[in-house]
């Protein structure tokens, strides 16, 4: 039999990074809840607009608003210098973005401060930005890039410190929760590895305008009936508060949910 011929190709920067999250969240207890979710009253209002929010920035608002309730949710596993949970006081969400980088396609990761207390289209101008933007202008990118580019000794280290002993730092970094999507794109992921305590991640869209709901989560931090009990206060959440504002957004004719100027400023309120 003939010999398999190729080429080696050096890890592009996005795969590096990548590895290193997997490699920070691989010995998370991770467990996953699903719940299959009715939004037909979210899809109907957002047909009134015509140009709505992206169903991302929706679930991201509904669970960050559950999370203000439950604090739970903001918790996090910390083993260093003894086993303890820390429990932040306000959410800061991290957001799952593809885009295109040194000829690679790569996943980037949006950071949203107190996204329970933004409006929808603030947070749509947040994801247009990310999706739209010089790479090098934004944060949460750029500090992603800086960190890659460190010897992996180094970086392997800033990771497990940011996850497992700076408190601070690892809500401000990682989040209180993620979110990351590909039903979009006809599929689903499964299950999530991260070094979160809990990521968010939903699946394709029935006729009825049902569709499955996972909240995969780190179990030395909570349990599964929490979550099941988190996933049932989304639907609830989804189906009057997201609703609502959604309507509110259909009556007001100056609403536009298109890309936006940014500056300075707006990059420092976002993350």
């Amino acid at each position: 039999m003939a010999m398999v011929t190729g080429r080696r190709i050096a890890l592009p920067l996005p795969r590096r990074w990548i590895a290193d999250l997997l490699h920070a969240g691989r010995r998370i207890p991770t467990i996953t809840v699903e719940r299959r979710v009715d939004v037909s009253a979210v899809a109907a209002a957002r047909k009134r607009l015509a140009d709505p929010p992206p169903w991302v920035v929706l679930f991201t608002k509904a669970y960050a608003i559950v999370a203000s309730r439950r604090p739970e949710l903001r918790r996090a596993y910390m083993p260093f210098p003894w086993p303890h949970l820390f429990q932040a006081d306000e959410s800061v969400a991290t957001v799952a973005v593809e885009r295109e980088y040194l000829g690679e396609p790569a996943v980037f990761f949006g950071s949203l401060r107190h996204p329970e207390l933004q409006s929808l289209l603030q947070l749509t101008q947040h994801m247009n930005r990310w999706k739209s933007h010089p790479i090098e202008n934004i944060r949460s990118f750029s500090r992603l890039i800086k960190y890659t580019k460190m010897p992996r000794p180094l970086r392997r280290f800033a990771w497990w410190y940011t996850a497992n002993v700076s408190r601070k730092w690892r809500m401000r970094v990682f989040g209180t929760f993620g979110v990351s999507v590909t039903a979009s794109d006809g599929a689903t992921a499964l299950n999530l590895i991260s070094p979160l305590s809990t990521s968010v991640n939903y699946g394709i869209f029935g006729p009825d305008h049902t569709l499955p709901v996972r909240v995969h989560f780190d179990h030395r931090v909570l349990d599964g009936a929490p979550v099941a009990r988190a996933l049932a206060d989304l639907e609830l959440t989804m189906n009057t508060v997201i609703v609502a504002e959604l309507l509110a957004m259909a009556d007001d004719d100056r609403i536009r949910t298109g890309p936006a100027l940014w500056n300075e400023v707006d990059e420092r309120k976002a993350a």
